[in-house]
């Protein structure tokens, strides 16, 4: 019995192998021709719904080789700070520590924690503080970061950071409920990362 199921195992594994991966499937999107057809007997004098496929730009293919460059997008909710800028490297705040990203790099998802994002191009870099996110890095050498709030790291006042702090760790003091608690760590691991981002 043992031996039998052992024979079938080798199956299953094969047709696996087959798949092909996403990155050897072609960049652009087709239409639903199936959906299509349907909507068209329902509803023939109504244009189609939009999917969220109408309103993305086909995927750029995986290079054969690995580019000079690593193409960046950085928005946050109300702002693009870069967008399809090419640069030799970026060091983001993971959750697992500071990451890397040169061209070439393994596709990759990671959680952004509050700290120092840099951009370096040529001999300049760029800083930037980001209270926290996540960064899609893509096989094809392009990075998508998206922050929740991202502040260039010149333009942040050291008094500030401080004043926050302390106002943080008094609350932290004198809190009462677990909200209130909650609320003052946040606070504080904020301004510490913005203190130890100005003065490291």
């Amino acid at each position: 019995m043992l031996r039998r199921a052992l024979g079938l195992l080798p199956r299953p594994i094969a047709a696996a192998r087959a798949r092909s991966f996403s990155t050897d499937l072609p960049a652009a999107h087709t239409a639903d021709a199936t959906f299509m057809e349907a909507w068209n007997k329902v509803m023939p004098n109504m244009d189609p719904p939009k999917t969220p496929l109408s309103f993305m730009h086909p995927r750029p293919p995986t290079p054969s080789s690995i580019p000079p460059k690593l193409t960046v997008n950085f928005v946050l909710p109300y702002d693009s700070e870069l967008s399809t800028k090419e640069v030799d490297m970026v060091i983001v705040p993971a959750t697992t520590g500071q990451m890397g990203v040169l061209p070439g790099h393994v596709a990759t998802i990671a959680e952004l924690k509050p700290g120092v994002l840099s951009v370096h191009e040529g001999s300049e870099t760029t800083k930037y503080f980001v209270s926290s996110g996540f960064v899609f890095i893509h096989a094809n050498s392009f990075a998508d970061i998206i922050a929740v709030e991202a502040v260039p790291l010149d333009q942040i006042d050291a008094n500030l950071v401080q004043k926050g702090l302390a106002d943080f760790t008094q609350k932290l003091s004198s809190a009462t409920t677990e909200l209130e608690k909650a609320e003052a760590q946040i606070g504080i691991d904020v301004h510490s990362a913005l203190n130890s981002a100005l003065t490291g």
